[in-house]
């Protein structure tokens, strides 16, 4: 448990996997991590799409940013992420 979440991780029957489930009220958050700056990534797609959360969580080398329902969030500032400002 880090910053007071208590981590999941999601697969599906094929390949698709994403790095982090975070839970918060009655929302199931995903998060998807990415080590450099190219952040396409099918398998939050395919949660996307199956689950339909109200947001996801992207973590990368970019910058803060919000576009199509994803928060991106730089490696530098992961300790950010708390439950207060999910």
């Amino acid at each position: 448990m880090k910053n007071g979440f208590k981590l999941k991780y999601w697969e599906s029957k094929s390949t698709s996997e994403v790095d982090f489930l975070i839970e918060k009220e009655n929302m199931v958050i995903p998060i998807e991590v990415k080590s450099n700056v190219s952040v396409k990534s099918r398998s939050l797609s395919v949660y996307k799409d199956s689950y339909k959360p109200i947001y996801s969580i992207r973590i990368s080398m970019k910058n803060f940013g919000f576009v199509n329902n994803i928060k991106s969030v730089p490696l530098y500032a992961v300790f950010c992420i708390t439950k207060d400002n999910l």
